[in-house]
Order: C-alpha cells, then structure tokens, then sequence
C-alpha cells in the first residue's frame, strides 16, 4: 500500500498532466479561432500557466502569489487539510469509504440509516453525532482518535507513523492541535461561512464538539451536557485532585510542586469556565429542545444556539 506521500506525488503527477492538456487544448484552441478568423497578427495563441482555470493548477489556484515552490507547498498542505476534512465527513457519515456520493445528507438521519446504505462498513461513523475537539487526550473517542483510526484503515498500520509525520510535516503541527485551531476555521470559509459540521465551544475554548446538522435532534444538546460536557468537568476536577495530592507529597520535587500549583490554577480556571458555561448556556439550551428545519439554511438555525456555538463571520447570535 502507498503511503500518504506517495500517493501524493502520484496524484500531483496526474495533476501536472491535466494542467499541461488543458494548456494544449486551449491553446490549440485559440489558433484554430485565430487562422479563423485571420488574426494572427493581433493575438497570440499561447496561455500562461496561471490562465489554466483548474483549482489542481497552483498557479491559477492561489494567482501565482509566490515562488514556484511555494506554491506547491501551499497546494501540499491545502490537499492534506481536505483529506483530513474528508476524514471528518466519513466521521459523521456524510460520505463513506465503501459507497460513491453523498450517505447520510437529510434532515434527523442517523447510525441506523448509514447501515440500511452502507451494512458492513469498513470506518464506522459516530454513534451519537458528537465528537470532541480537544487540547488533550480526555476522551479515547475524540476527534484526534477518530482521525488516527480512520488513517490506518485508508493507509493501513505498517507505514502509519511515516504517514502521522507526513501529514504533522505539511500542516507544520500536531494533528490534535490542527483540528482545535484550524479545522473550523478551514471549515467555514469553504461552506461560505455556513458550515454544515457546528462546532460548540466554551467561550475560552476549554471545551469544543462537533455535530452534523444534517443529523442534529433536539435531544443533540442535552446528549452533549451529560455526556460530554458535565463528564469532560469531572475529569478536570480528577486532575485537579491529582495534582493537589502531588503537591504535599514529601516524595515530590520542589519543580514538581510548583509546576502542579501552576496547573492547579488553570484547571480551576477551566472548570469554572465550564460550569458558567453549563449554567448559563447549555442547561437553558438542552431544556428548549430546540428544532431546526434544513430548509432554512444555516443562516436561520445557526443562530438559534447562541453562545453555545462558535461564532461564525454573518452568523450573529440570535437576541
């Protein structure tokens, strides 16, 4: 099996070749319309690189908008983010590895119609249509995870640690610290900032999950509070506890110590966070069961949640 970069290189290989015909073509083109219409001492046939319309062409792509190769570079790790963004979609099951197309893209489907479609899958979607998005390994079925897993099944285990330092190499960071950063961001701008996965975040960001809202249900809120949310707390104040029996530890160093007492003041920060947040927002959110209807868009329903979700460019909050 290929790995990640080579299967890259190939595809970039394939795409030269699409940009070169393409090049041909049109300029083939332009002749025939110049000896035409005999205007050959007015326009020339030839069309420059950046003039080939094909978002796999570089240098149409981002308009030439930097040296040769950092346009390739651009092109590298734009091309890795939409595998992982492809990831998230097979996450959801809004594509699938074993079917062509769109899966699960209608209004309140879930797990059950994915299996009608797709009975034995080789990645399985997300159950409950909540993944976590965290700053550290707090649930063995976050998002980091998920996309791990999802990478041995398209690339299989003997070359995943090559193709783990690919994909952290064209991105210049960890997996994990892409999808808190950058994923939603990326995600946004190419829906037009609509974005069909919704994030809810914290307002420090101390907590993130993503939905589909294509498989959003009015229980979705109340399912991440309980589950997610009040569990993601308990956690904290486990740590917390952890931390605090370390620092009156004769068998702890001195750094060890401070470093705790360190840590302890941000988790107390965090947790308060949290429990203002649940107080505040995701409590009240959860009780109103809220419906959504897909047929008025983004810029209806994503309002309707206010402060639990992230803020979006054009979607304010709803008053």
């Amino acid at each position: 099996m290929e790995t990640i970069a080579e299967s890259y290189a190939n595809l970039r290989a394939h795409w030269c070749d699409v940009t070169e015909e393409m090049q041909r073509l049109e300029e083939e083109n332009n002749r025939n319309f110049i000896d035409a219409y005999g205007l050959g001492g007015e326009l020339v046939p030839e069309v420059p690189r950046e003039e080939v319309t094909l978002t796999c062409n570089p240098a149409y792509r981002y308009r030439g908008n930097g040296t040769a190769a950092q346009l390739e570079e651009r092109l590298r790790k734009d091309t890795v983010a939409e595998f992982l963004h492809y990831a998230v979609g097979c996450m959801f099951g809004r594509y699938s590895l074993d079917a062509p197309g769109l899966i699960l893209a209608n209004q309140g489907e879930g797990l059950a119609d994915y299996l009608a479609r797709v009975p034995t899958p080789s990645f399985e979607p997300d159950e409950d249509n909540i993944i976590p998005v965290l700053d550290g390994e707090w649930f063995a079925d976050d998002i980091n995870e998920r996309f791990r897993r999802f990478l041995r099944v398209t690339f299989g285990d003997n070359k995943y640690k090559e193709n783990v330092a690919f994909i952290e190499s064209t991105l210049g960071k960890p997996i994990r610290k892409w999808f808190v950063r950058d994923f939603y961001k990326i995600h946004s701008k190419m829906y037009g900032n609509r974005p069909i996965y919704w994030m809810f975040a914290s307002p420090n960001g101390t907590f993130n999950a993503l939905i589909y809202m294509h498989r959003y249900k009015p229980d979705t809120a109340s399912i991440l509070l309980n589950d997610y949310v009040r569990e993601f707390k308990r956690k904290l104040e486990g740590e917390r506890e952890r931390l605090k029996s370390v620092t009156i530890s004769a068998d702890s160093r001195q750094g060890e110590k401070t470093k705790a007492q360190k840590d302890i003041t941000a988790l107390n920060t965090q947790i308060q966070e949290m429990e203002a947040w649940e107080r505040d927002v995701l409590l009240p959110l959860a009780q109103q069961r809220i419906e959504i209807d897909l047929d008025d868009g983004v810029k209806v329903n994503y309002p309707k949640f206010g402060k639990a979700l992230k803020a979006v460019p054009g979607l304010g909050e709803e008053v």
